[in-house]
């Protein structure tokens, strides 16, 4: 395919810490991309965790108010920089960008760029991207878990949850995830053995279906029932941290609860139980920028094959094109999906 040029791109803006219907959107003109960067033309992009954090002033490391959200892109190259191979344009990849994707254009590093199979739709790639990666460091780089072995999967119907659970079922491995009841029936589908995390007792019930305990948590969560998730743990199980979810609608600073956990984390690894606790980090090892980049792209490749192949199947929980982001992080925030919501290109964009 030829190269497109792209010299504008709509962008929706998070200006401060507004509700839904305080997302703005704007027009701006891109620069031409520079030596090592393409123009990437968004095919889908999506709503994570993250954002919704990020409306609040609460992710960790968000940039100051106003900017554009937007963690993970799937597009197309349109136009190639100096020192790229212009046969990049016309293909599709993904891209993690942590912000900036809620946009029909943008400019990224041509290094960054993991190229899509052509058998998986923008879509479905996008449902892989971020939490793609995550899930599968998490269960294969933070955890030793073996076939035949047991985890809990906290909110196992989120866009991390159920492909995790999915990567861990492939891999052999029993998986106990909590959710709403109106989700355990795809719960079911995917081969996790469901429980209401309503339940008071969700923790004396998750027990109970692994008396001796298990060989991994992976808690999004935090907050005091990270506690809860250490004690499920048998001898040499692992806990893995990535999120302080229940501090999500608190007042107060922002890092706090996360120093907190940390602090948490640190203490209970000290202790001679063999059990250990991480914080799962997706950023941890940028420093080293090639190193990071050459472990995502080869994490996010093997997700996508496991998509191609039919083994991993995205869990789409609705499509919302880019000028009804506030619709799709209305949505998100519900907390009534299952998947992860998606933002694709308004129709008739060239």
């Amino acid at each position: 395919m030829g190269t497109t040029t792209v010299t504008t791109a709509t962008e929706v803006v998070l200006p401060g810490k507004v509700e839904v219907a305080g997302l703005q959107i704007r027009t701006r003109t891109l620069p031409a991309p520079a030596a090592g960067q393409v123009v990437l033309s968004m095919d889908a992009t999506g709503v994570s965790f993250a954002e919704q954090q990020m409306r609040l002033g609460k992710y960790f490391s968000q940039p100051p108010f106003p900017f554009v959200p937007g963690y993970d892109v799937v597009g197309t190259v349109t136009t190639t920089g100096p020192d790229v191979d212009p046969a990049l344009a016309g293909r599709r990849f993904a891209a993690v960008t942590k912000v900036g994707s809620w946009a029909s254009a943008q400019v990224l590093a041509a290094a960054d760029l993991v190229a899509v199979p052509d058998g998986v739709s923008a879509a479905a790639a996008e449902t892989v991207a971020v939490n793609g990666v995550t899930a599968w460091q998490m269960l294969h780089r933070n955890t030793t878990v073996r076939a035949g072995g047991t985890i809990v999967v906290l909110g196992a119907n989120g866009g991390v949850g159920s492909t995790l659970a999915q990567l861990a079922r492939h891999a052999g491995i029993t998986v106990l995830g909590t959710a709403s009841p109106r989700h355990h029936a795809a719960l079911r589908e995917l081969g996790v053995t469901p429980v209401d995390y309503h339940d008071p007792q969700m923790y004396r019930k998750l027990r109970e279906l692994a008396p001796d305990g298990v060989d991994a948590v992976f808690d999004h969560v935090g907050g005091a029932g990270v506690a809860d998730s250490w004690r499920l743990l048998r001898r040499g199980g692992t806990l893995v941290s990535y999120g302080t979810a229940a501090s999500k609608d608190t007042e107060g600073n922002s890092q706090l609860p996360v120093l907190r956990l940390f602090a948490r984390l640190a203490l209970w690894n000290l202790l001679p139980n063999g059990k250990s606790a991480r914080f799962y980090n997706f950023w941890a090892g940028k420093r080293r920028l090639n190193t990071f980049r050459a472990r995502l792209r080869e994490d996010l490749t093997q997700v996508l094959r496991l998509v191609e192949s039919g083994v991993l199947r995205p869990q789409i929980a609705a499509e919302f094109p880019l000028s009804d982001a506030g619709a799709a992080l209305a949505l998100a925030e519900s907390r009534t999906v299952a998947g992860k919501v998606v933002i694709v290109a308004d129709p008739g964009r060239p």
